[in-house]
């Protein structure tokens, strides 16, 4: 087909799509609990069952409810313990979906709601940028959320926000960052307009931290589109892929009456990237986000690399009530992706940004004389900085061409959409 009918093609697509999910809204919001509510009765949960018409951006087949997959000969069978509500197994590179399953289901995103908040917010302070605590940055934050330690009057880099974000999936942190972004409402304007710029158009953000609220929701295409986006940032990549850091404590002073301040060591809770006693850590997997609330249940989004290949997982509420039962069929829908990539028929594709070029060939050169920068075909050794420590060894280069950004904000991209310089676990 040729491009400029495929992106007529698209177009029609996406608005059409955008109209069916305006259609769906009153439905899927009634389904969520308000955060004051008791959201542990069954009644504050979403419905057991997807709605028939779901949206169709990425495709007609997503929109479907159940699985869809094109089997065919030499096509793996997909692993039948997946008791997810909702999932999406995609190429990252390509934006091809390989299999989904309800994968336009609007759900509660628990944390994994958190990818969008650092794909809005990070880029717009600098890491190195201090911030003294103030007790107004803390108001607002849900009874029994997930913190990293945070206290008032004391000072933070805008990294240890980040860390304490990324690894701990701090409430705390995030509130204090919304605070310096001017506060949590316009933080909620910010990344609602970034989520639409991404043509995710399941999502509804009403607390930037993911913390169960009333009518707050996205689905697994939508967590999907948001961890794609982040990891086309080089301190989205780094700190989604952080195993442990240190992170300040609180001011005091020492027998000898002298004023410390030490640190502490936190952890990632991706269980995919640290491993724990019944889940192995996952070959080649470098972020992204995981959550559990007790509206969302537990969700997580990975992204992994194996010989060349490099895969978006998004999981939403596992049925089956074990143990890290969300990065077990995590694991196992890699396990299927990798087999499959190259051999099934895609299903779907991740769409890319409003203003993204799919069309440009090799070689094309921006209009406006804007540089241009070649994506590297070697890996680079990468560490994590300033007090982080990553399991990621190598920053892989991938193969496929240049990106040229313009004065206007528009990417002409060789391929749909690369990851440049993604960052993957090294055994």
């Amino acid at each position: 087909m040729p491009a400029s009918k495929k992106t007529a093609k698209r177009s029609l697509l996406v608005t059409s799509a955008t109209l069916l999910a305006l259609s769906l809204t009153a439905p899927a919001f009634a389904d969520t609990a308000d955060e004051t509510s008791p959201a542990k009765s069954p009644t504050a949960s979403p419905s057991a069952t997807p709605p028939a018409n779901m949206s169709t951006v990425g495709g007609e087949q997503l929109g479907r409810p159940g699985t869809q997959v094109n089997l065919g000969s030499g096509v793996p069978v997909l692993p039948k313990d997946i008791t997810a509500r909702s999932w999406i197994v995609a190429d990252a590179e390509s934006g091809d979906v390989l299999a989904a399953h309800n994968a336009h289901w609007r759900l509660p995103p628990a944390s994994t709601l958190k990818m969008l908040f650092a794909d809005t917010v990070l880029p717009k302070f600098p890491k190195t940028t201090p911030h003294k605590v103030a007790s107004s940055d803390l108001a607002g934050i849900g009874s029994g959320s997930s913190m990293v330690g945070i206290k008032e009057n004391e000072t933070y880099t805008v990294h240890d926000l980040w860390l304490g974000v990324f690894l701990r999936s701090g409430n705390d942190a995030v509130h204090v960052l919304s605070a310096m972004n001017g506060g949590v409402d316009e933080t909620v304007k910010d990344m609602q307009a970034h989520a639409e710029d991404l043509q995710a158009l399941d999502t509804n953000v009403v607390s930037p931290d993911g913390y169960d609220a009333g009518r707050q929701v996205s689905s697994a295409y939508d967590l999907t589109l948001f961890a794609r986006s982040g990891l086309q940032k080089k301190d989205f990549r780094e700190y989604c892929s952080t195993v442990r850091a240190k992170f300040p404590g609180a001011t005091a002073k020492n027998k000898k009456g002298r004023t410390t301040r030490e640190s502490f060591e936190i952890q990632n809770t991706n269980r995919l990237l640290t491993g724990d006693s019944d889940v192995t850590t996952y070959q080649g997997i470098a972020g992204v986000k995981n959550g559990n609330t007790t509206n969302a249940g537990a969700t997580f989004t990975g992204v992994a690399e194996r010989d060349g290949k490099v895969l978006l997982v998004t999981v939403m509420n596992p049925e089956k009530d074990e143990h890290n039962e969300v990065y077990k069929e995590a694991a196992r829908l890699l396990d299927w992706g990798f087999k499959a990539s190259g051999t099934v028929q895609p299903v779907g594709e991740l769409v890319p940004p409003k203003g993204v070029d799919t069309t440009a060939q090799p070689g094309a050169k921006a209009s406006d004389g804007a540089s241009s920068e070649s994506a590297s075909t070697k890996p680079v050794a990468a560490a994590t900085k300033e007090g982080g420590s990553s399991g990621i060894g190598v920053a892989l280069g991938l193969t496929g061409g240049f990106l040229v950004l313009l004065a206007a904000g528009v990417f002409l991209v060789n391929r749909r959409w690369p990851l440049p310089d993604l960052m993957r676990r090294r055994r």
